[in-house]
Order: C-alpha cells, then structure tokens, then sequence
C-alpha cells in the first residue's frame, strides 16, 4: 500500500507539472491515465467517487 501511495503521489506531481507547461504529449497523457489507475486503487476513490457524483448531481439539477 505505501509504494501505491508514493506512486501516486509521483504521478500527481507529474500531471501537475505537464500540465502547468501547457502541452499535453502522449507521454503526459499516459502518465495522467497511470495516476488514475493508481488512484483508483488507494483508499481514495471512494472519497473521489461520491464527489463526483454529487458534482454531477448538482450539474445535471441546473436548468439553463
């Protein structure tokens, strides 16, 4: 569990910066789909999921 956690970490630290520079590459793209497979595996998701979920709720309750 704590080499999922510091791979996560690694591969969130590198999204950032991918994304900071301003191109988005093939190789930055795998990195950004790895960390959300390593992420979906931490204790995490189910924390990321119900606020997704309620971000959706709250989207999908707007009428334009």
């Amino acid at each position: 569990m704590a080499i999922s956690i510091s791979l996560v970490l690694l591969l969130l630290i590198l999204a950032v910066i991918f994304l900071r520079n301003g191109g988005l590459k093939i190789s930055h793209a795998l990195v950004c789909a790895l960390l959300g497979f390593f992420l979906a595996g931490t204790s995490m998701a189910p924390t990321i999921q119900d606020g997704l979920m309620a971000t959706a709720d709250v989207v999908s309750s707007i009428r334009p």
